[in-house]
């Protein structure tokens, strides 16, 4: 198997750009956003982004807080298995995959009135900011071929 070389540590060269993305994450942490929701979230963005560090990550600690294998084997694909998500967690989903994708088509009226259905307001923007935060992560990691860390 052939491996990129990691092309840039940036929290080595400049903690204060790591620390700037990591107040997005404690922003949300603190928030009212259900914890494995955010998970899930976590994980189709870095889907949808090609995030291996990421998906490993994220994975990880799904399952060790308890999320059912079965729905991470199949949140990818999760519009072909609604019994298995929630209409919010589907929600949630959905609008995870405009906000990832949003220079496709925005976010549909469709989906931001499913997301507005479920959650109320502080909780869309805690989802947003999630789904933001995500997105700067699997850049990060992505554009500088982040190193897998070592799992024992």
């Amino acid at each position: 198997m052939t491996t990129q070389a990691q092309r840039l540590d940036i929290h080595a060269v400049d903690p204060s750009a790591y620390e700037a993305v990591l107040a997005m994450e404690k922003y949300v942490g603190a928030s009212s956003l259900d914890r494995g929701l955010y998970e899930l979230v976590k994980i189709r963005a870095s889907q949808l982004n090609g995030c291996a560090y990421c998906l490993d990550m994220h994975n990880r600690d799904a399952r060790k807080a308890g999320e059912d294998q079965r729905r991470l084997d199949v949140l990818s694909a999760w519009r072909e298995a609604p019994g298995l998500f929630t209409a919010s967690e589907r929600a949630a989903l959905a609008l995870t995959e405009s906000v990832t994708r949003i220079g496709e088509a925005g976010v549909p009226d469709a989906v931001w009135d499913d997301v507005a259905r479920e959650f109320d307001q502080r909780t869309i923007v805690a989802l947003l900011m999630a789904i933001a935060a995500i997105n700067v992560w699997n850049r990060l990691a992505v554009s500088t071929h982040q190193d897998l860390p070592d799992v024992a």
